[in-house]
C-alpha cells in the first residue's frame, strides 16, 4: 500500500475525491496490460511501418476507453520502456499501460500548475507553449499540421522531445483515426532522429493525459514526452528536483532537425537493431 501524499484537489472533476486526504492509502485494484507491437522480433518502434504504428497507438486508445467503464479506475498510464538502462526487461519492442485507483502525485501536480497558470492567464499553457515553440523555432523538432514535436524549454534530460497535439484536447482517448496515423508518422519519424543522433539510446516515452472522471479540460493538453537515457539522475537530482542538463534543448533539436531520416538510413538503423 502506497500513501497518497497529494493532499485532495479542489479541480474540475474533483481530481482528489480518490484521495480523501494525507493519510490515504491506495486501493489494491487496477490493471497492468503489455501491449505486444509487432508479431516479428523487432526491437524498435522505428521498425514498425506507420499503419502498424498508428494500430498501436489505436490499441491505446480502445483500452483507456475500455478500461474506464470500470468505476474504481482512475487514471490509465501509457509508457514504453527501451533498453535496460530504461528499465525494460524485454528486447521485444512493446509498450505498456497501468491503470490506478488514483491520480498519480506526477500528474496531479502537473495538472494543478497546468490549472493555476489558467486561473491567471485564461490559456492553457501547452497551447501558449506551442504557440511561442513556433514562433521561436529553434526548439521545434518535427511540426506536422496535427501535431509539434520540440525539445522544451529548461530541459530536463539531453534531446528530451515532447510531442503535443497542435488543436487543444485534455484526454489521449479523444484522438480520432486520422490522428492516430498522422501521430504515427510523426513519433517514428522523432524516434528515428533520437536513435541516430545518439546511437540508439535506451529512453522511455509516456503518454500525459486527463484523469477517466474529468470531462474536458480547458486547462490541461494532453502530450507525449519522450526521454532518452543517457545521463544519471543522482544524488543532486533526488535531492533537490533540479537536473543537471549538459546539452541545451536550443541544440539538441538542430541538431535533429539537420538529420536527414531517408529510406538508407532507416535500414541503417534496422541494421543495427538486429545485428
Amino acid at each position: 500500500m502506497v500513501p497518497n501524499k497529494f493532499p485532495a484537489l479542489e479541480i474540475e472533476g474533483d481530481l482528489g475525491k480518490r484521495g480523501q486526504g494525507m493519510y490515504d492509502v491506495m486501493r489494491g485494484v487496477g490493471a497492468h496490460e503489455v501491449i505486444i507491437e509487432s508479431p516479428r522480433h523487432l526491437t524498435s518502434a522505428t521498425q514498425l511501418s506507420t499503419e502498424t504504428l498508428r494500430d498501436v497507438f489505436w490499441i491505446y486508445r480502445d483500452r483507456l476507453l475500455d478500461l474506464k467503464k470500470d468505476n474504481r479506475l482512475v487514471y490509465g498510464m501509457i509508457f514504453k520502456n527501451v533498453g535496460a538502462a530504461a528499465g525494460a526487461s524485454l528486447e521485444h519492442t512493446h509498450s505498456q499501460l497501468i491503470v490506478t485507483p488514483i491520480v498519480p502525485i506526477n500528474v496531479a501536480e502537473e495538472i494543478e500548475g497546468s490549472q493555476a497558470y489558467y486561473g491567471y492567464r485564461g490559456r492553457c499553457v501547452y497551447c501558449d507553449m506551442i504557440e511561442q515553440e513556433l514562433a521561436f523555432e529553434k526548439r521545434i523538432v518535427v511540426d506536422s499540421p496535427g501535431f509539434v514535436a520540440f525539445c522544451p524549454f529548461a530541459a530536463r534530460f539531453p534531446f528530451e522531445t515532447w510531442i503535443l497535439p497542435s488543436n487543444h484536447a485534455s484526454h489521449y482517448e479523444t484522438l480520432s483515426r486520422s490522428s492516430a496515423e498522422e501521430l504515427a508518422r510523426v513519433i517514428k519519424r522523432v524516434l528515428a532522429k533520437i536513435e541516430t543522433a545518439l546511437d540508439r539510446p535506451a529512453y522511455n516515452y509516456i503518454i500525459h493525459t486527463a484523469p477517466f472522471d474529468t470531462s474536458a479540460l480547458g486547462h490541461y493538453h494532453w502530450h507525449i514526452e519522450i526521454i532518452p537515457r543517457v545521463t544519471k539522475t543522482a544524488g543532486f537530482e533526488w535531492g533537490t528536483g533540479f537536473y543537471i542538463n549538459p546539452v541545451p534543448p536550443e541544440e539538441a533539436a538542430t541538431f535533429m532537425r539537420s538529420l536527414e531520416i531517408d529510406s538508407q538510413e532507416a535500414q541503417e538503423i534496422r541494421a543495427r537493431a538486429t545485428g
